[in-house]
């Protein structure tokens, strides 16, 4: 009955597009410290939102808190209509790619198994995958271009490979909102131009929501709809024209922040 709601609530007529992600009045506190304070601000169906800020400013903590994995002090998170309590039972419909996805280079995982993982909502812990699954994890590794390198093991795979594995796993589900945790750090400009030009087909094909935290903003610039700067409180909230041209974005920073617009995506020049 449940997935019902979910299925309701993105099927449902009214406005258009649906915000299915709503963050109203955010504040966590860790260890005694404000590490997020009164972040507001909603993410539209079939959206590509950017969130940048500087190290520390909090932008992991928020996408746990989306998630449900960090509970707010104070203020309201609704995904997909649903509060934490509702949403833990419909993760499927949440694809999340980490910052760090630790593993043992030598262990003989293979890419087919770590797609397979991101499936274990579904299998539970006392049954075997089904067709089904094998079948949607197949798909999946299909749609990252990795076919052909189904039991390869992961450590012997390329960066950008290992990367496009990740993904692939985030989205082996029913996954209709992708949320990435700095996906393309530590790639080359080559690896990191084709994980962006993958990512952007697949949010095309299969209408998904994405939501992307990075440090390279001509990525973002190219890319997203709107983007979120955050320093623990939220400094902007808009277009990449207006965010990456205000004075607000040298403040979250507190530093000088040199943009050139046009520059090649994963230009070094447009970090921060």
């Amino acid at each position: 009955m449940k997935r019902c709601r979910v299925r309701e609530f993105l099927t449902a007529g009214g406005e258009e597009p649906r915000r299915v992600i709503q963050v109203r009045g955010l504040w966590v506190r860790r260890d005694g410290h404000t590490v997020l304070e009164d972040i507001t601000f909603d993410v539209r169906e079939g959206s590509f939102l950017g969130i940048i800020g500087p190290n520390g400013a909090g932008k992991t903590t928020l996408l746990r808190a989306i998630l449900g994995l960090v509970k707010p002090d104070r203020g309201e998170i609704r995904v997909l209509g649903l509060g934490p309590r509702e949403l833990k039972h419909e993760l499927h419909h949440i694809g999340y790619m980490p910052q760090q996805v630790l593993f043992d280079p030598h262990f003989p995982v293979s890419v087919y198994d770590v797609v397979m993982m991101g499936r274990a909502c579904c299998i539970g812990p006392l049954r075997l995958p089904s067709r089904a699954d094998r079948e949607a994890v197949l798909q999946s590794i299909a749609d990252v271009g990795l076919q052909g390198l189904e039991r390869k093991p992961i450590g012997e795979l390329s960066g950008g490979q290992q990367k496009r594995a990740f993904l692939a796993r985030a989205l082996c589900l029913e996954t209709s909102i992708l949320i990435l945790d700095e996906p393309t750090a530590g790639l080359d400009l080559d690896s990191q131009a084709r994980f962006m030009d993958l990512l952007a087909r697949l949010k095309e094909e299969k209408k998904l929501t994405v939501v992307f935290v990075s440090h390279d903003v001509n990525v973002l610039a190219r890319f997203a709809d709107e983007i979120v700067c955050i320093n623990r409180s939220m400094h902007l909230h808009g277009p990449p024209r207006e965010v990456l041209g205000s004075e607000r974005l040298r403040e979250a920073y507190r530093c000088e922040f040199d943009f050139l617009a046009g520059a090649g995506y994963g230009a070094p020049s447009g970090q921060v």
